[in-house]
């Protein structure tokens, strides 16, 4: 097998993963836990943890085209990124496609996204042909980010974020899983069809889904202690409030066109993706 999968076990590399095996594609899924594997046609399960480089090397070895979905947030997660990409290289692999963030920059707001910029300016250094998916916010976290008492809170002012489904990631992925020739060095800056404010998604919600929604606009202060009863680790807090203040700065705002020119259809607004979840 000749494309590897990791992140199987998750939301977005399940998504790649099921496409891949609907259309046919023989895949070998990279995953901690193969009993946790989807089972698929075509497809089969290796064990191997980024962190553990000789595994890795391992499970990749005969690989020449890897997707790889960015490692769960944790304060090494940049290490354990470059020890794979590192054992990806060694194994010859020739191809990497990573999810990175919108706007990934070593100054950037969201402190999550200076691990992708870390891990994007390794993957330069390894001599991997590689193509990068900067994925803006996922809309599907939004209802999720809602607190029980129907208020979506954060310190986002009015700025504008241009947030994309996984499923749209999920069908750019395939698309250039399948023909990475076509995608060699190439990044793409993955939005949806609208930048909104975060007033916009809570009237959306309220609209689509019948749930009254609220924005409340907290200052920093107020956002700390809003999440200081989760317990939480310090670096945890600052990725979710920086989340906001990204937006507030306008570093999530921006759509573009990556979606429907790559996977051949247009985005999926929040809306219909809120429609879609009530008839399923």
């Amino acid at each position: 097998m000749t494309l590897a999968v990791t992140g199987a076990t998750g939301r977005l590399g399940r998504r790649v993963a099921e496409r891949l095996a609907a259309a046919g594609v023989p895949q070998r899924l990279i995953v901690r836990d193969p009993d946790r594997a989807p089972s698929l046609p075509g497809a089969e399960a290796v064990r191997a943890e980024y962190a553990d480089g000789e595994a890795a090397r391992r499970a990749l070895d005969g690989v020449t085209t890897l997707f790889m979905v960015s490692g769960a947030e944790e304060p090494g997660r940049v290490e354990t990124h470059r020890t794979f990409i590192d054992a990806a290289a060694a194994a010859g692999v020739t191809h990497l496609v990573y999810t990175s963030f919108f706007g990934a920059a070593p100054d950037a707001t969201f402190t999550l996204a200076r691990d992708h910029w870390a891990t994007e300016e390794h993957i330069a250094a390894s001599g991997l042909r590689a193509t990068i998916l900067r994925d803006n916010l996922y809309i599907d976290f939004f209802p999720l980010m809602v607190g029980d008492d129907g208020v979506l809170r954060g310190p986002a002012g009015e700025g504008r974020v241009a947030a994309v489904t996984q499923d749209d990631i999920a069908d750019v992925a395939v698309a250039v899983l399948r023909e990475p020739e076509k995608h060699a060095n190439a990044r793409y800056d993955l939005t949806g069809p609208a930048a909104l404010t975060m007033r916009e998604v809570a009237s959306t919600i309220t609209e689509v889904t019948g749930r009254q929604v609220s924005y409340q606009d907290e200052s920093l202060n107020e956002a700390y202690a809003s999440r200081a009863a989760y317990g939480a680790p310090a670096w945890q807090v600052d990725a979710w409030v920086s989340t906001y203040t990204a937006i507030a700065a306008g570093e999530l705002d921006g759509v573009t066109e990556a979606v429907a020119t790559v996977a051949g259809h247009p985005a999926t607004s929040l809306a219909d993706h809120l429609s879609a979840l009530r008839t399923t």
